[in-house]
């Protein structure tokens, strides 16, 4: 059995046209966004990373309905401007779909920094947490997770080393940073949880 897991499902509508993100080994790929909508009507709009040559037979693309399966990858953003953690959904197949919008992820990975259990206003349990999730080459993706409720209450007091295996969906969420003094507005990437599961769960 393998010791990680990072699985995602995404369907949704190409949000823009793609735009160069890195060459690797001759290869260009390329960063588009994705509008996956929630059953409550609110909108995801996530980042995929894809090979031109995956690309080139959809484009344009902006508009086109699309299906995605990948995993989900962070980077360590050193510019200085934006997020230092940048987390994309990086396409291992891509192509044209007419279903409704699907946005799917499991995760098998490590706790690696101490869970943070907190409280809404109203009452209601909210767990944050940092997983590691190895990749090959002696590389790893960390990734942010939230849990609400009951799934808060067993990870909020999970230690770090310990193992996690979970599903839910890639989210985005826009926040305010003020920064010398000028609020800006930024927006966070994070798998929201929805359901714990046991190793033989994952698939």
């Amino acid at each position: 059995m393998e010791e990680t897991r990072n699985f995602v499902q995404l369907r949704g509508t190409a949000a823009g046209e793609p735009q160069l993100s890195h060459e690797n080994h001759g290869q260009r790929f390329c960063r588009f966004p994705l509008s996956v909508q929630r059953l409550s009507g609110q909108t995801d709009l996530l980042h995929v990373i894809a090979t031109a040559r995956q690309l080139e037979p959809l484009l344009p693309l902006e508009g086109r309905r699309l299906a995605v399966e990948g995993q989900l990858r962070s980077f360590n953003n050193k510019s200085g401007h934006g997020n230092r953690l940048v987390i994309s959904v990086f396409a291992q197949s891509l192509c044209g779909a007419e279903a409704e919008d699907l946005n799917s992820i499991q995760l098998r990975g490590v706790i690696c920094k101490p869970p943070v259990l907190r409280r809404t206003p109203l009452g209601r349990c909210i767990s944050d947490m940092m997983l590691a999730v190895n990749r090959r080459y002696g590389r790893a993706d960390y990734l942010p997770c939230i849990a609400w409720g009951q799934v808060a209450m067993i990870t909020g007091h999970m230690e770090v080393g310990e193992t996690l295996c979970l599903e839910g969906r890639v989210q985005s969420r826009v926040y305010t940073k003020v920064v010398e003094g000028c609020p800006q507005e930024r927006t966070a990437y994070e798998v929201s949880v929805m359901h714990l599961l046991e190793e033989d769960d994952i698939l």
